[in-house]
């Protein structure tokens, strides 16, 4: 009984019956690999789509190329004439569209089971990764940047602002902007509460003569890693 349910739909060459009960499952696990890649994320329309059809899209392929040398090649050199065109993604995006075509592999060989359990798997961990928010940095991360006049020195000027309401505060980039007329500093702090205090807001506004303060949550872009 259990070599039925573990073997593989598609001993020899795949029967139609075996190719469309594989074609159905993979479109079902795309879609749970879709749902568990858009839990808690920000993700686009097209890659949430792409991520239901990728695995039929490469079961399909992978059954009809079964054991037929002429018919790999001829598909590995269509695929080698398509250049993929698309923004850059974060490293969710890339391990979620191999998670799909890893599917896909699988249920292409007929080993209906052994996809399912990989899914489950697979897209339990990153389910609880994600509920337990592992790897995400602390909360009391911020980045502040202050606008002053050009005349004034800011080597130190908010020195003793920054002991007083952080825990840890580094100067990162300073550039000028209007015309050379200002100067703009990006701090990375660290704050010693998670809620932003008014008051240093206000003696940072009493410093750089009410010019624009900006501070908010460190992100890391999307096209990083």
């Amino acid at each position: 009984m259990l070599d039925i349910i573990t073997g593989s739909l598609t001993n020899g060459a795949p029967s139609f019956g075996g190719l469309l009960i594989c074609t159905v499952c993979s479109l079902v696990f795309g879609f749970i690999v879709a749902a568990s890649y858009m839990f808690r994320n920000k993700y686009s329309k097209s890659l949430a789509v792409t991520l239901v059809l990728l695995p039929a899209t490469v079961q399909i392929i992978v059954m009809l190329v079964n054991g037929n040398i002429g018919a790999g090649i001829a598909v590995a050199g269509a695929f080698s004439l398509v250049r993929f065109r698309s923004i850059p993604g974060n490293a969710r995006d890339i391990c979620s569209l191999f998670f799909a075509m890893a599917l896909g592999f699988v249920m292409g060989m007929g080993y209906i089971f052994y996809a399912f359990v990989f899914l489950l798997l697979i897209g339990g961990a990153s389910l609880l990764l994600t509920c337990f928010r592992f790897g995400q940095g602390v909360s009391d991360a911020r980045v502040l940047r202050i606008t002053i006049p050009e005349n004034l020195d800011y080597d130190g000027l908010f020195d003793d602002v920054l002991e007083k309401y952080t825990n840890n505060a580094e100067l990162e980039r300073v550039k000028t902007t209007n015309m050379g007329s200002l100067y703009e500093l990006t701090y990375s702090v660290r704050l010693k509460s998670a809620a932003i205090p008014r008051a240093f807001v206000d003696e940072l506004r009493c410093r750089n003569g009410n010019l624009n303060i900006m501070l908010g949550r460190e992100q890391i872009g999307r096209e990083e890693l």
